[in-house]
């Protein structure tokens, strides 16, 4: 199983403002990010989960939560932490890819353990209350890059000495 972070990043490292993203609306972005999880897993935060509620990403939904026990989404599990996370990945998808989707929280948490990153770099630096972690580049190879209209995608792997 691979692990994928996948997120929108300002210049500044800013990923969210107050529940929302803080960038003018980018649909070629969102197009983007739906057609990369569309068919996998996907794991994300309470929050996250219930700010996409209407219109839900990826076939599966780990959402990680020690305050709930179960939610009224017949796709999605509860996971109480990382590493229950990241067994129910390996059971929906042991030879696939299982996307990290958020909130802030879950990609510091998550971090240590993806294997890429797909990170669409916001043209600007925008306030905001969330951001993406820290992470040093000499541990990444840079593997894709694909430029659009207000950002840019680029893909990276964990280097093979990490």
């Amino acid at each position: 199983m691979e692990l994928v972070s996948v997120a929108g990043v300002a210049e500044n490292g800013v990923i969210g403002n107050d529940g929302g993203v803080p960038w003018p609306d980018l649909p070629k972005d969102v197009e983007q990010y739906r057609d990369r999880v569309a068919g996998s897993p996907v794991i994300l935060g309470r929050r996250t989960f219930e700010s996409m509620r209407a219109n839900l990403p990826g076939s599966r939904r780990i959402v990680v939560s020690r305050s709930l026990d179960a939610v009224d989404e017949p796709t999605a599990v509860i996971a109480d932490g990382v590493e229950a996370a990241i067994e129910r990945a390996r059971d929906l998808a042991p030879d696939g890819v299982v996307y990290v989707l958020g909130g802030g929280t879950i990609y510091d948490l998550f971090q240590p353990h993806v294997n890429r990153m797909a990170l669409s770099r916001i043209e600007g630096r925008y306030e905001g209350d969330v951001r993406y972690p820290e992470w040093d580049e000499a541990d990444w190879d840079p593997v894709a890059e694909t430029e659009y209209d207000g950002f840019t995608v680029r893909e990276w792997r964990r280097s093979a000495g990490e």
